[in-house]
């Protein structure tokens, strides 16, 4: 990659950094990429609500949430072209490359931030070097920031290539909160798609180095539970209300005590705990958000029945009303061998190559990942090393620039040998 083309990705890379955004507000986020599409010249271009299925959608923030950071980007200089057609958080892209006959690929890069407050120390290179969050108790904490300079540099790069066939690259929205992929995959945008990658930067690995088809992708339901009982005086009449905080209680000991399964890992957390008003009165009301994962959608099934047979009995315990809500899910999946193998061949700056790796995590991807295998076609999670002081979702985590280039080349090359 030239000096030129790298500096571009820097300045895209660092003023997207600047200005982070959270699942379904992603307006600023949106119009940046469309400025730099419009820029390279793609043969068709949809955002939002041409590649989201709008039931589909999860974890999507109240109407004045929304509206709140729509103007925000207006402020920050986001084109109104590109608010008005993602208003009401239908945020996100696709952009498209026609080069002839051949196989419809497409690169799958997301692009929220996380509620996280970046470190202002001057050991932190955003802060020493002026691109720290401007949008403060925000932060690209997990290299998205990265993931769209991708998104951007392996456009441009198939664009000026001898690639013959279809090319997408889908910006997609709302991954930190398994929100957005789903809503994509039941869309059907990429259902012609042959050969699907993903890519995330970082993963624990250096920079140099690649990992061609990251799996063990745990499956999770993300849920919120509400109890209701009756309040009263604590001191007068505590046998005259209905404690539920006592049900919340009996229900986050009970979810920790799941027994695990046999057939592979399994999590649970609850990570949120609220509840009552007062010292001197029986609670009436009280909350959990919390999640399941396991290594298999079965596993995730598993815990998830088991944790909403945990909430429904704390609740009649305690003679309380119990509601149980999800928020968010996805399902496990598995890179195809075939196509990881066509990953980072002989790139420069690539130390080292890793043909598997499991990540550990939830990653919404799978849903795209799944809807593309179902119909035939190959999908790989690709991992592209990067140095970072700090881990990810951490207020310190900053990206290697080094590994802009490295995963442009990457997933360019396996773009033009995917068939």
């Amino acid at each position: 990659m030239d000096d030129r083309r790298f500096d571009r990705l820097v300045t895209l890379r660092r003023d997207l950094h600047r200005r982070p955004e959270p699942a379904w507000r992603e307006f600023y986020t949106t119009s940046r990429i469309v400025d730099e599409l419009e820029r390279i010249g793609v043969d068709d271009l949809r955002l939002g609500p041409e590649i989201l299925d709008a039931d589909a959608r999860m974890a999507v923030p109240d109407e004045d949430e929304i509206a709140e950071w729509h103007e925000r980007a207006r402020e920050a200089g986001a084109r109104e072209d590109v608010l008005e057609r993602t208003a009401g958080g239908f945020t996100g892209a696709l952009a498209t490359l026609e080069r002839g006959d051949g196989p419809t690929v497409a690169l799958r890069v997301d692009i929220d931030g996380l509620p996280i407050t970046e470190s202002d120390a001057t050991t932190h290179v955003p802060a020493d070097g002026g691109f720290r969050s401007g949008n403060e108790g925000y932060m690209h904490a997990c290299g998205h920031d990265a993931h769209a300079a991708f998104g951007v540099g392996v456009l441009e790069a198939v664009a000026e290539s001898e690639f013959e066939g279809t090319f997408h690259v889908l910006f997609q929205p709302a991954e930190e909160v398994i929100g957005g992929g789903r809503a994509v995959a039941e869309s059907g945008v990429l259902d012609d798609v042959d050969r699907l990658l993903a890519v995330h930067v970082g993963l624990d690995h250096p920079t140099g180095e690649v990992v061609a088809g990251v799996s063990g992708f745990l499956a999770v339901r993300q849920f919120e539970v509400t109890f209701t009982g009756e309040s009263a005086h604590a001191g007068a009449s505590p046998a005259g209300g209905r404690d539920a905080v006592q049900a919340l209680a009996t229900a986050v000991q009970n979810m920790h005590a799941i027994r695990r399964h046999s057939d592979g890992a399994t999590r649970v957390n609850t990570g949120v705990v609220e509840g009552g008003t007062a010292t001197n009165i029986v609670p009436e009301s009280a909350r959990i958000e919390g999640e399941v994962r396991g290594e298999t959608t079965h596993l995730k099934e598993y815990m998830s029945d088991r944790a909403d047979t945990v909430v429904e009995n704390a609740a009649a315990m305690h003679d309380c009303e119990s509601r149980i809500t999800t928020t968010a899910e996805a399902p496990s999946a598995e890179s195809d061998d075939e196509l990881a193998d066509v990953v980072a061949a002989g790139v420069a700056g690539v130390d080292s190559i890793l043909q598997r790796d499991d990540l550990g995590g939830s990653e919404d991807a799978t849903y795209l990942m799944n809807r593309v295998q179902e119909r035939g076609g190959l999908a790989s999670y690709v991992g592209i090393g990067t140095d970072h002081p700090g881990g990810h979702h951490t207020p310190t985590f900053d990206v290697d620039e080094r590994s802009l280039a490295i995963g442009v080349e990457v997933l360019a090359g396996a773009v033009g040998h995917c068939w």
